[in-house]
């Protein structure tokens, strides 16, 4: 794709609410929750932080289902694009040029691109998006959530999976001789890493420049080393073994290899991953398991993926409908990337709640069919509630935090909706 991890998301804000200055005038700013949102917006949530993120999810997952997303979502998604090619969150106001102060980001660029690239007739807008992404990619071949910020297994992952969906080589886009993988086989745990963190990815060097085993950077990583994007064809991946030994990760497929070892084991007792709060017990990560789903099937590791995906189908309906729309896409991605029907996910047409949450579908297409009422009952569940699998949240953080001149290391996740 947004953290994937709240904890990481609540450890971010803890940092920066205790960090910031007081404001000049604390007389609060009226945020887009307190107006009226577009009604091409899937998600009735404040959009401030992952409006764009959302809407390509969900127009790329009805793609992948064959679902013509409403036009209207369309335009709006393309009219979020500022003029050098970048995408921000959310801009009310489209009308009013972005400028220096406009928080563009990485994440919504290349979640952007991946959408439109898919759904075909936008090479305009996704040709700008891919130049300003190329303008903005570190020395080392990687890109961080923001421009010029330390590059990071998840935004360079999506970023690869853009370029791989407007149909370019991400191995051919270099800067100072690096290219996207050479970035990630930095992030790359040796296969002798303590901590059970053998053949993971970290998220970033910590403060100390070590690497630390992060599950949601992993299945970045392998996803990012593989070349591919969000969406990732049943049976289509590499043929790579579950349980193979960690080597050395000399080159981005052993490096996907070693990856997607080191979530297997992590999924093997209960089929799911885990993110837990300071004083609280672990709680199922949903959305960085479906994210471990897609990684896992695009390396061709379809046991454990199918596993993964059937502790979904039984597990994840209730926190789909309470994160929105973006999480109803990360498990029709899940599904569709397992061969699994996500017309009858565990009970649920995840089809149709999706779509429940945005402007009404094309005519014709019954799979999009809803009535106001339903739409009305998905967008009062919708809170975009933390651990959704978007990278968003914590990029979002670090953005107000670098305004108050506070730094955040950690890993969302990305994926968050």
């Amino acid at each position: 794709m947004n953290v994937r991890s709240s904890a990481a998301v609540l450890a971010a804000i803890a940092v920066i609410g205790a960090a910031a200055p007081a404001a000049a005038d604390s007389s609060p700013s009226p945020s887009p929750s307190q107006q009226a949102l577009p009604s091409a917006l899937y998600g009735e949530s404040d959009p401030q932080y992952d409006g764009v993120w959302r809407q390509s999810l969900a127009l790329l997952a009805q793609h992948t289902v064959g679902v013509e997303p409403p036009k209207e979502a369309v335009d709006w998604l393309t009219g979020q694009q500022c003029a050098d090619g970048s995408f921000a969150p959310f801009r009310a106001d489209t009308g009013t040029a972005c400028d220096a102060e406009t928080m563009v980001d990485t994440n919504q660029t290349a979640a952007a691109v991946q959408a439109l690239a898919a759904l075909g007739g936008h090479d305009a807008v996704t040709g700008k998006a891919l130049d300003w992404l190329k303008s903005v990619q570190n020395k080392d071949g990687g890109w961080g959530y923001m421009a010029g910020g330390a590059s990071d297994a998840n935004s360079t992952s999506l970023v690869v999976g853009a370029l791989a969906a407007a149909g370019e080589k991400p191995a051919e886009v270099v800067k100072g001789g690096k290219s996207p993988q050479d970035a990630l086989l930095k992030l790359a745990l040796p296969c002798d890493a303590e901590d059970d963190g053998a053949g993971a990815f970290a998220f970033q060097p910590d403060k100390k420049g070590e690497l630390v085993a992060n599950a949601d950077a992993t299945a970045a990583g392998v996803a990012g080393s593989l070349g591919v994007g969000l969406v990732v064809e049943p049976d289509k991946g590499r043929s790579g073994a579950a349980d193979a030994a960690c080597e050395k990760p000399k080159t981005p497929e052993q490096a996907a290899a070693n990856g997607a070892a080191h979530l297997t084991d992590a999924l093997a007792a209960d089929g799911h991953l885990v993110s837990a709060l300071p004083g609280a017990e672990d709680q199922p990560d949903y959305g960085n398991t479906a994210d471990a789903v897609v990684a896992l099937a695009a390396q061709g590791a379809t046991g454990p993926a199918a596993k993964s995906a059937a502790w979904l189908e039984k597990n994840a309906a209730d926190w789909a409908a309470q994160s929105g729309p973006a999480a109803y896409a990360q498990l029709i991605l899940a599904a569709h990337a397992t061969g699994t029907d996500p017309r009858a996910f565990g009970g649920t047409d995840l089809v149709k709640k999706l779509a429940a949450t945005g402007p009404a579908a094309s005519a014709g297409d019954a799979s999009g069919e809803k009535n106001g009422q339903e739409r009305t009952d998905e967008k009062e569940k919708d809170d975009s509630g933390f651990g959704s699998g978007v990278w968003w949240a914590l990029g979002a953080f670090l953005v107000v935090g670098a305004g108050a001149g506070v730094l955040v290391n950690s890993r969302k996740k990305r994926r968050q909706p």
